[in-house]
């Protein structure tokens, strides 16, 4: 049986750029599927996460520019399945046509995935994920009187603000692994899931935007996944990064990453949730490994060529 990997795909992997058009974006996911069937024809067994900032902003600006008393604005969670569906079928149409290009008779599959948070989460009192685009301050706090939270951000103007609590569970997680046990590549887990709480016996969607790679790395460890690989910019995890003397890290152990942490090497909303997600996964059980590098280099990052390889 081979080896279940989970595989984040970062924003770059689907997004081409400001202005993106579908088609823009379906031919950048043909071209990540080239990268990912590598790890398939390698044996490995492959569920497939991705961000969906951009998307998600969009259909936010489409929102705002024709919401009416007959046209209300979809909450975010609604966003959130609409961009899962949307991108998932881009990717799962890419993937299908690359496996069939190479000879394979497997296929791809999307799980709109929900997410479940704990209604008690302290980011719940603290929202700090912006989301949308900016406004004047005028605009801002016209947007207050719907009940958004709004803050100022770096002199660019106004954004809206949502939580951000951390994932606790995988509602679909067992359909998902009956798929990937039964040979599916599934794509799962988009833009961190769909935020929800429990109930009683249902779920219910929250206002919130969950971190992808933090629930991406949730999955892998309710999969068993053997390596999570989170896909970014770069080919490696770097110090001192930008400066004359950075430093890439190839194979590093939690220790190391911790006291980097502590000196403050990884920028907040960038490289330190990829790291941390990386550190949740590799202390969850022995013997799992943590890669994270770029889209271009993890067919050789597996292999332990290249990239930077987190162990406990």
């Amino acid at each position: 049986m081979g080896k279940k990997v989970i595989v984040a795909l970062g924003g770059n992997a689907i997004q081409t750029g400001n202005g993106a058009t579908a088609e823009d974006q379906q031919q950048a996911c043909f071209e990540t599927s080239k990268q990912i069937v590598k790890l398939i024809e390698a044996g490995f067994k492959v569920v497939v996460s991705h961000g969906n900032g951009p998307q998600v902003g969009n259909i936010l600006l489409q929102q705002a520019a024709s919401e009416s008393d007959k046209l209300p604005a979809m909450p975010i969670d609604t966003c959130g399945a609409m961009t899962e569906g949307m991108i998932g079928y881009w990717l799962q149409n890419a993937l299908d046509e690359v496996l069939a290009t190479s000879g394979s008779d497997k296929k791809a599959a999307t799980i709109v995935t929900q997410t479940v948070v704990d209604k008690a989460d302290a980011a719940f009192q603290n929202p700090t994920k912006p989301i949308g685009s900016f406004y004047t301050k005028e605009e801002a706090d016209d947007l207050k009187t719907k009940g958004y939270v709004m803050i100022e951000d770096a002199g660019r103007g106004f954004r809206r603000v949502v939580p951000s609590p951390k994932p606790i569970d995988i509602v679909e997680k067992e359909a998902i692994s009956t798929l990937v046990d039964s040979g599916v590549v599934v794509i799962a887990g988009g833009g961190g899931g769909i935020p929800v709480v429990a109930e009683g016996h249902k779920f219910v969607g929250v206002e919130a935007v969950i971190d992808k790679d933090l629930a991406s790395e949730k999955l892998a460890e309710l999969l068993d996944c053997d390596c999570f690989i989170v896909l970014t910019a770069v080919d490696h995890v770097a110090i001192n990064f930008g400066k004359p003397n950075q430093e890439n890290l190839g194979e590093v152990n939690v220790a190391d990453l911790k006291k980097y942490i502590g000196e403050k090497q990884f920028a907040p909303g960038s490289m330190l949730p990829k790291v941390e997600a990386a550190i949740d996964f590799v202390t969850s059980k022995s013997g799992r490994t943590a890669i994270i590098t770029s889209l271009e280099n993890a067919a050789n990052a597996v292999q332990g060529i290249s990239g930077t390889r987190i162990k406990a």
